[in-house]
């Protein structure tokens, strides 16, 4: 549903997005990851006929983004990082407007209105000012007005920006169900665990170019050994802990920024922790933490985008 390949885009001297290259297929989520001014948001404006490309080219829905970009828009919804919604309308005014724009007859806009004010639980707030809504609402009435034409591709641009842990998870239900009903939906986001919630694959962008790809569990494998991470009671007893934490290693031993810790990468294994905590009781060492921490989502990050951006 969605592919590009080359894709470009520059403002003067700054390159935004260098050489671009997606296939999303239909009903799958894709998630650009990215720190910022890694050039998400310039490869969502392009892929949504906002930006024209420099070079390369994109389909959305089997469209052109440039020489079909009418009917590439009559595919496509778009919520972007701020809600785009009119504060002093009403909820239900304002999608009722968005409907009219998109063409959509009086009667069937009202209609497709009173749809989403219910399935977004926006119902009892529908004749209040947009104004007089919590960021959360707002969101949620604004990814409603991006499916009021019924859109087979969606792109939500950073739409959990802001929003507290709560109305995060509820946005996430939402987008759940909307690929569970056969919506595709490209994602940008810099929040690890959405990407991890949400993503069937996940492209790391940083520089304007994909610096890697896969689906989470692919992206975490690619970074290689789980990690054993210690931290003692005692900091003198360090240089002990180390020789024995290295007969399990599967790399260096490095200590950890905050005194006290070590972490060393291991093959995991069944009774492994069991074996270092006998092994360090027996030499006298008393351990106040000990976990078997597997690669994440923020591994990969730092992996693979720059020191200077991911900072």
């Amino acid at each position: 549903m969605i592919e590009a390949c080359g894709l470009a885009k520059s403002f003067g001297s700054a390159a935004a997005v260098t050489g671009l290259d997606l296939s999303v297929p239909a009903g799958t989520t894709l998630c650009l990851l990215g720190p910022n001014g890694a050039g998400k948001t310039t490869a969502v404006r392009m892929l949504t006929t906002l930006l024209r490309p420099d070079a390369g080219w994109a389909r959305v829905a089997g469209h052109d983004v440039v020489a079909e970009s009418r009917l590439v828009r009559r595919h496509i919804g778009l919520s972007g990082q701020y809600a785009s919604v009119d504060e002093c309308l009403t909820g239900r005014a304002n999608l009722i407007m968005i409907g009219e724009l998109s063409r959509l007859p009086r009667r069937a806009a009202k209609r497709r209105a009173a749809e989403l004010l219910a399935r977004f639980d926006l119902e009892r707030a529908a004749g209040r000012a947009v104004r007089t809504y919590s960021g959360g609402m707002r969101r949620r009435l604004d990814l409603a007005a991006s499916l009021l034409g019924q859109p087979s591709v969606l792109f939500l641009d950073e739409p959990t920006t802001g929003l507290d842990p709560r109305s995060r998870l509820t946005l996430w239900d939402i987008i759940r169900g909307l690929v569970s009903a056969g919506t595709t939906v490209l994602l940008t986001t810099q929040y690890l665990e959405e990407a991890d919630q949400l993503a069937d694959r996940i492209c790391v962008i940083d520089g304007g170019r994909v610096t890697a790809a896969g689906s989470p569990a692919e992206l975490k494998a690619g970074i290689g050994s789980a990690h054993l991470r210690l931290v003692l009671c005692e900091a003198a007893a360090l240089g002990r802990a180390a020789g024995i934490l290295a007969r399990h290693a599967a790399g260096p031993v490095r200590r950890l920024p905050a005194g006290g810790g070590l972490e060393v990468p291991v093959v995991p294994r069944g009774g492994l922790v069991t074996e270092v905590v006998r092994a360090l009781d027996a030499a006298g060492i008393r351990v106040d933490d000990i976990a078997l921490r597997q690669p994440t989502l923020d591994d990969v990050f730092h992996a693979v985008t720059g020191p200077e951006r991911a900072a």
